[in-house]
């Protein structure tokens, strides 16, 4: 990473243009063409420093519901059982623990009965059953950004 791609990270992270071209405005602001900064870009996903850039949306506000799960998965049902979880709109995004509950993920949907309906068809589909649901109680907002 040169002192562009570390500028570029930091526009991103912090100033998102809310335009139709926004990597056009991250460039014009650098003073750079927009094919050389959608590169870098491509770069820096390929190499695992942008995981990913998108919206973050508060779910209450927009009337869903959201629970973060925890289930104890044999190491032998865990691809089978994260296909399942994954092929979900309702996952946002899941991992790996080294825990006794072993695979975590995070589900956002439209209803409390939607939520707990898709629960149950992962526990009917996959024959795994222990799985903590634990709704947030508390929201604590954290702003993640990381100096470049």
């Amino acid at each position: 990473m040169d002192e562009t791609d570390r500028k570029i990270l930091q526009i991103l992270q912090d100033e998102f243009p809310l335009v139709p071209a926004p990597f056009r405005a991250v460039a014009e602001r650098l003073g750079r063409d927009e094919a050389e900064v959608l590169e870098r870009v491509r770069k820096m996903k390929e190499a695992g420093v942008i995981r990913r850039i998108g919206a973050t949306f508060n779910p209450r506000a927009l009337g869903f519901v959201s629970t973060l799960c925890a289930a104890r998965v044999p190491v032998e049902k865990l691809a089978s059982f994260t296909a399942v979880v994954n092929a979900s709109p309702f996952v946002t995004h899941h991992y790996r623990r080294d825990h006794e509950y072993n695979l975590w993920f995070t589900v956002i949907a439209p209803s409390a009965a939607a939520r707990d309906d898709f629960l149950r068809q992962v526990k009917d589909k996959t024959g795994i059953t222990d799985i903590l649901d634990m709704p947030a109680v508390r929201t604590f907002k954290i702003d993640a950004r990381f100096p470049v």
